[in-house]
């Protein structure tokens, strides 16, 4: 039995369903709320109310958009002849952070993980191969982690798109910058020996 007030119990218990929140951090947390202004709390509330009410995904490509189309796929600059398939919407993020990707996306929202029951059709699939057609588009990117998962996953969407008029690439992986050769993985060493490129000078 919890000897926290109802409301902050309340709290506690939906903070801890936020990925990477065990049950003390939703705890603290709860308490650095009521700790705050009462202002806060009620800035937090209506937050919380607003983002639930206009903020959804994209029916093109399932990025987060307020409204039926995202930035990205309402952005007459982009290439709409590239796209990048990414697990998620933070995987996303982190390749415009580059500036270098100017094509559009396909947010898959998970990868295949058998075990953990996660199909095909768990993942955000059912509108590729027609949006790939009626885009014109005439290259994938597949961007999913190098994990055993995101490996899964991309074999999967290789098999898939065999039949599409596609150039289907895979993002490389090696050295990161600043990197010791001697600290390096050996599958990730190997990657990099693979993708290797002539050296320009």
């Amino acid at each position: 039995m919890s000897v926290l007030p109802p409301a902050l119990d309340k709290l506690a218990s939906l903070l801890a369903r936020l990925p990477g929140i065990g049950e003390r951090s939703a705890t603290r947390l709860a308490f650095h709320v009521l700790s705050e202004p009462a202002g806060y709390a009620e800035e937090l509330s209506s937050a919380l109310s607003e983002l639930s009410d206009s903020v959804g995904f994209c029916e093109a490509c399932h990025n987060i958009a307020e409204d039926t189309l995202c930035k990205v796929c309402r952005d007459p600059g982009r290439d709409s002849h590239i796209v990048c398939i990414v697990e998620g919407i933070s995987d996303l993020m982190a390749i415009e952070r580059t500036g270098s990707y100017r094509g559009r996306y396909h947010v898959l929202h998970g990868v295949l993980a058998p075990l953990k029951g996660i199909g095909p059709s768990q993942l955000r699939l059912e509108n590729l191969q027609p949006r790939l057609t009626a885009d014109g588009v005439s290259e994938v990117i597949v961007a999913t982690s190098t994990g055993v998962e995101g490996e899964a996953t991309a074999l999967y969407l290789a098999r898939l798109l065999a039949t599409s008029d596609v150039s289907l690439s895979r993002i490389a992986t090696g050295i990161p910058h600043g990197g010791d050769l001697e600290y390096i993985d050996a599958t990730t060493l190997g990657r990099a020996l693979d993708g290797r490129r002539p050296l320009d000078f």
